[in-house]
């Protein structure tokens, strides 16, 4: 067998400045494949967590991540639904508190989450022939920062296969995005209003 002698090591503090290498963003146009800027749960483990956890876990959760987002799944491996930072630090909370008499911080994430049924996502297929600026308008019409990419498989199980991220697509295009967001609750549409007028 071979014989590896160890490599050397210095210090890289004391040679000079020390920096940290960040990968620069893949630019990208709005006539670039969808693909290009598709986060794909292939390749990136999507960020996951139990709909029984606390908020506050949630929360930190997303933090420690980096990300605005976490899939609730459940003990099975189904996705139970989505949590958003949206979810954790608007009115959900307080509704959820209110609706069920408890105080904030015994909420769990399946309290404010949004369930399965209620999410939507644009099918692999349609975003396989898409350009970036199909997608842009997809989630402009949709006032979504965050859209979902799911397959069909061959037995007509449906899998989540990837996420378009607003504040990625910006970051690739080296450009700013502008999302209105689109009340979606009665209670949003109604404070929406309020403060309008």
């Amino acid at each position: 067998m071979r014989e590896y002698l160890p490599l050397g090591s210095f210090s890289p503090a004391l040679s000079g400045a020390c920096t940290l290498t960040r990968p620069a963003p893949a630019r990208v146009t709005l006539d670039a494949p969808a693909l290009d800027v598709m986060t794909d749960f292939a390749q990136v483990a999507a960020a996951t967590i139990e709909r029984s956890a606390s908020l506050a876990t949630a929360n930190d959760y997303m933090v420690t991540r980096g990300v605005r987002s976490l899939f609730v799944v459940a003990p099975d491996g189904r996705m139970a639904g989505l949590i958003t930072t949206t979810d954790l630090l608007g009115e959900g909370p307080v509704r959820a508190s209110h609706t069920r008499g408890v105080k904030r911080h015994e909420l769990t994430v399946g309290d404010v989450m949004t369930p399965a049924a209620d999410i939507v996502a644009l099918k692999l297929e349609d975003v396989r022939s898409a350009k970036v600026g199909h997608v842009v308008a997809s989630l402009k019409q949709a006032g979504r920062h965050h859209e979902l990419v799911a397959e069909t498989l061959a037995g007509g199980e449906v899998r989540i296969r990837g996420m378009f991220s607003v504040s990625q697509i910006a970051r690739q295009l080296g450009m700013p995005l502008q999302i209105s967001e689109l009340a979606r609750t009665f209670a949003e549409i109604e404070h929406a209003l309020a403060e309008s007028g």
